[in-house]
């Protein structure tokens, strides 16, 4: 479940726990040693230390207006473990999982009361490593995930077999293969309460599915160009699916796959309309990438693919073949999910998705509204503590409440309760039947996935050129799921573009068979159909079709091109002849698309279209795409483009980013270098021998404002000018003013940048102009406290200040500068004397100080835009 990688995002939260934990043993040591003490600085420390077995204090928890937390339990991890499930049985009773160990069985006290650890039941059953649980068919449903391998991982029902009101039976359900944390989780009953979906992670192992599956076993990695791995080793050879959300019935016997391509989810939550909802994993070594996807909340649909792939392969949400998610949350750990139904909470929040972000330590309530057939979303932070590692949580069917649990990697768990205590109304929402004929729709066309109806093709074909993302998806997959023959010609021959790119994007991918997923039972490429398909997507012009069908033109190209192989020259010269007008386009999406196909093609203007971009880019990931797309390419270069082309590479040996960031830029110059000719090696012998001079982000602002004098604008002077100046403003400039600050370094806006800062897209909704400037004139002010630094001081009198970024048995890893996330510290728990958190923001003072005043309101109205340039929130 938990993460064992390095997590960027494990700040203050997770240390302070561990550390406490082990309070009790250190101040005995430190007794012992009787050495001289360093002088401590008292201002602002992580207020005491907390005993051993003492779970976080409700003083270090907040919670949204009107709410009060209560902890009603401190778990002793010695005999009872660290929990990380939560449920209740058919008597209101909770039941409670430890991650490593067994089930443990509680009744809610009263309002007011604690539990008392006499009264914590021990679950007679042999179990283990539950890591997903509910109540059921009059038992108990688990999901098992042991990676330590002392039982099998799988599905089992707990039950009582006589009567005595002990769950003392264990039945196999399924067993299922899986490796390290990334496995099976949660168990969550269907909308027609016949079945359960299962949740696992990408280090399940896919057991035997069911022919009636919504998910088609044709999945690939489908790169058009060699994916690079992760540089560090991560899930190196672990191919998709990914993770998958099966569904099953109560006794196993049929077992469906009903949507893929996730990294690690860990749970789901079914809403009022019958709808599933998770709570993707991000991948941190992923940081500033172009292929980087923050956590996320997805709506989980039948036949749906999500698009995990390892290393560099993760399929951007604009790919056709892959869904996007509802939300993006940002970096963090999610654990558990639920509906806030049943709970004696205001409207919204009974209403409200709840999801829950071990690393950070936060519970977030999601805002879904209905869009189309789908949902869009908000969110607000509605518990959150210092530490707060949150692994489940529940509303109770009886009492209204919230029960939450926090625990997980053997560090200090608790049990939480969250009531209501203002003064809005807690009277249950009045639910009315929803009637959305989007939803509808796609439900009908969802009704073929799995299984072959005569029906299916004149159903599902008007619905292919819808404009509802959700809906053509659908309708794609149900035609995916007919049988071939019937439906090919048709798409090879349709007179409407609109509808072709979806039904060709649907035949390459059922008759076509990804590199990486063949075997000695695969059929031999289908070279004349190969062709067929290929022309007919050549022959498509691009200027009648839009943007979205543009891009799944190109994106359907690729798969062909990947899963059939390379056609002969004619072909690959029509595919170019249509494809490089298009090339660059106004869209990165499109170019992304585009770069690669003309330079797999090998299409002679790649080069100096590529290189222009790349110069022209503001931001660090849409120059390494562009890099990484040409790096094979061997037409169409000049002396001149080579050589700005691995000068590139000295520059970005100065951009910043994950824990594998250097590695994947490494992997790009060595492919590059690869791909010159012998004579080209030899006349760029001295540029390729040339090592980049390491710059720190601040050292580059020095080189974008060259030669320009300081000016200390004042807040009131730029505020003033914002109220009247914000009108018409050049947001492209906004956006080179916000790369050329450093501020891409730390800060994400619109899907690039870095993550140790808080993500700026949405400033707009969230700052007024003159607050946006006070927070970049007096970043010390107002301190996100997710973003705070601390201040260790070791009982050797070091003193470190920076992020905590990864705990590992007594092992503390401190990030002393978040533009370098690899600049770390290693600290021992157990020398540490004090933690403080600092008053002084990482954010640097003096941002605004080189640039002019009509290029700070350049960059005020982008951030304040959302990115957006269609349009002009200040009027005309």
């Amino acid at each position: 479940m938990i993460r064992l990688t390095c997590r960027l995002t494990a700040l203050l939260t997770i240390a302070v726990l561990l550390v406490v934990a082990v309070a009790s043993d250190a101040s005995a040591q430190k007794a012992k040693a009787k050495k001289p003490q360093p002088k401590r600085v008292r201002s602002a420390v992580v207020g005491p230390a907390i005993g051993g077995n003492k779970a976080t204090p409700i003083d270090r928890i907040k919670a949204a207006e009107g709410f009060q937390v209560e902890l009603l339990y401190s778990v002793p991890g010695q005999d009872q473990g660290s929990w990380v499930n939560l449920c209740t049985d058919d008597k209101g009773r909770l039941l409670v999982s430890d991650q490593y160990g067994g089930l443990y069985r509680i009744t809610p006290p009263a309002a007011g009361e604690t539990v008392e650890s006499a009264s914590v039941e021990k679950v007679p059953a042999k179990i283990r490593a539950v890591n997903g649980m509910v109540w059921a068919f009059g038992a108990l449903y688990v999901g098992v995930n042991d990676y330590e391998q002392k039982i099998q991982s799988g599905v089992y029902r707990i039950s009582d077999s006589n009567g005595d009101d002990q769950l003392d039976k264990v039945e196999t359900i399924r067993e299922i293969n899986s490796k390290s944390d990334h496995g099976v989780h949660a168990l969550v009953p269907t909308p027609d309460g016949k079945s359960f979906f299962l949740i696992t992670g990408n280090n399940t192992i896919p057991p035997e599915i069911a022919d009636s599956s919504p998910v088609r076993q044709v999945w690939g990695e489908d790169h058009l160009l060699p994916s690079m791995p992760d540089g560090r080793g991560h899930n190196r050879g672990v191919l998709a699916p990914g993770g998958i959300v099966y569904r099953l019935t109560p006794d196993g016997k049929t077992f469906e796959a009903y949507a893929s391509g996730f990294r690690n989810i860990f749970d789901g939550a079914v809403n009022r309309d019958g709808e599933l909802f998770t709570y993707d994993a991000d991948m941190e070594y992923d940081f500033n990438t172009p292929w980087y996807r923050p956590t996320r909340i997805c709506h989980v649909v039948s036949g749906a693919e999500f698009g995990w792939r390892n290393g560099a392969g993760k399929r951007p949400t604009f790919y056709a073949d892959n869904m996007p998610g509802v939300l993006d949350i940002g970096p963090g750990s999610p654990t558990g999910t639920t509906f806030g139904y049943g709970a004696k909470f205001p409207a919204k929040y009974q209403n409200a998705l709840f999801a829950l972000d071990w690393s950070w330590g936060r519970l977030y309530a999601v805002h879904l509204k209905e869009s189309g057939s789908s949902y869009t979303a908000t969110k607000e932070e509605f518990v959150t503590g210092a530490p707060l590692p949150i692994t489940d949580a529940i509303i109770h069917p009886q009492d209204g409440a919230m029960y939450f649990t926090i625990g997980g990697r053997r560090v200090q768990s608790g049990l939480y309760r969250v009531t209501y205590v203002g003064d809005e109304s807690t009277e249950p929402v009045q639910v009315t039947p929803s009637k959305n004929k989007a939803r509808d729709t796609r439900h009908k066309l969802e009704a073929f996935h799995g299984k072959q109806d005569p029906n299916a093709i004149n159903v599902a074909w008007p619905y292919l050129s819808h404009n509802d993302r959700f809906i053509r998806t659908a309708a794609r997959i149900a035609v995916e799921h007919q049988p071939t023959e019937s439906w090919a010609n048709k798409a090879l021959t349709e007179a409407d573009p609109a509808k072709q790119v979806e039904a060709l994007l649907a035949l390459a991918q059922v008759t076509g068979v990804c590199p990486q997923h063949r075997n000695d039972q695969t059929p031999a490429v289908d070279t004349d159909l190969r062709d067929r398909l290929l022309k007919a997507l050549a022959s498509i012009d691009a200027g009648k079709i839009n943007h979205t069908q543009q891009l799944t033109l190109v994106r359907t190209t690729q798969i062909a091109l990947n899963r059939f192989g390379r056609p002969d020259d004619a072909i690959v010269d029509q595919l170019i002849a249509s494809f490089d007008p298009l090339f660059p386009a106004k869209s990165a999406d499109l170019n992304w698309l585009l770069c690669e196909t003309l330079a797999w093609l090998q299409a002679p203007n790649t080069a100096e279209k590529s290189m222009a971009l790349i110069a022209a880019a503001p931001a660090q990931e849409e120059q390494m795409q562009y890099a990484r797309s040409i790096r094979l390419l061997k037409t169409g270069w000049t002396p001149e483009l080579r050589t700005a082309y691995f000068e590139w590479f000295l520059k970005a040996a100065n951009y910043r980013g994950g824990a594998s960031f250097d590695k994947f830029i490494e992997f790009i110059r060595n492919d590059a270098v690869a791909s010159l000719s012998d004579s080209e090696k030899e006349s760029m012998a001295e540029l390729l021998a040339k090592k980049a001079e390491k710059k720190s982000v601040l050292d580059n602002l020095g080189e974008v404002f060259a030669g320009r004098k300081s000016t200390k604008w004042t807040l009131e002077e730029l505020s003033a000018a914002a109220q009247t100046g914000l009108k018409n403003r050049n947001y492209a400039n906004g956006q080179k003013m916000f790369a050329a600050a450093g501020c891409y370094a730390c800060h994400r806006f619109d899907n690039q940048g870095g993550m140790t800062g808080p993500d700026l897209t949405s400033a707009g909704r969230r700052y007024s102009s003159h607050d946006l400037l006070d927070q970049v004139i007096n970043p010390s002010k107002v301190i996100n406290e997710q973003f705070s630094a601390i201040t260790v001081v070791t009982d050797a009198g070091l003193v470190h200040t920076g992020v905590v970024v990864n705990l590992n048995g007594d092992s503390l890893m401190l990030n002393t500068d978040l533009t370098e996330p690899n600049k770390q510290v290693a600290i021992d728990r157990k020398t540490i004397d004090s933690l403080i958190v600092s008053k002084t923001s990482p954010m640097p003072v003096g941002l605004f100080d080189r640039m002019t005043k009509e290029e700070i309101l350049d960059l005020t109205a982008y951030l304040i835009s959302g990115a957006d340039p269609k349009h002009d929130f200040f009027g005309k």
